[in-house]
């Protein structure tokens, strides 16, 4: 499939200042409310990837939803979703990280993902690369296999590419 040609970067919007002084967010809002923008954001996100090495999905809380559904459908895979502890119904595997300042913990469910499975990781914006590479960590826990990870944006100079090596990463936008 053809993706569309829309200008992306127009529809990013840099805060400065947030969440903190000194930070630029770059908020994916106004994309997420354009039809055409996330139609082409989708594709983009989903090119890399059609080359038929992808068993599901793993959508990173919450955001990461918004993405790795349209993706699953395009691409005719599951969706595994990855949480923050307590979302989730059933037996639970957990995974639990350093961050720059504290922790975070991350669950899936026991079930949510077959062994052996090729499992592409997908987020809405790579920063420091924790997140994703904890992920990447529960999902091999189960018995996956992480074939890479997909985001909307990177912010190069935080790392986050370098912190999931070995694994393909691949961004459609990066600052």
């Amino acid at each position: 499939m053809s993706t569309p040609s829309v200008d992306l970067e127009a529809f990013i919007r840099a805060v400065p200042d947030f969440p903190k002084p000194g930070i630029l967010f770059r908020d994916i809002t106004p994309l997420l409310g354009n039809t055409e923008a996330l139609a082409a954001a989708i594709e983009r996100m989903v090119d890399p990837w059609r080359d038929g090495g992808v068993d599901a999905i793993a959508a990173v809380e919450a955001r990461g939803f918004l993405f790795a559904v349209p993706m699953a459908l395009t691409l005719g895979v599951g969706v595994v979703p990855v949480r923050k502890p307590g979302k989730l119904p059933a037996d639970t595997l957990t995974y639990q990280y350093d961050l720059e300042y504290g922790s975070d913990t991350l669950e899936m469910h026991r079930d949510g993902v077959a062994k052996g499975a090729r499992v592409l990781v997908v987020d809405d914006v790579l920063a420091t690369g924790g997140t994703a590479a904890a992920c990447g960590r529960l999902l091999e826990s189960a018995g996956a296999s992480v074939v890479g990870t997909s985001f909307l944006v990177e912010i190069k100079p935080l790392g986050g590419r370098e912190r999931l090596t070995p694994h393909r990463v691949e961004s459609v936008l990066v600052y």
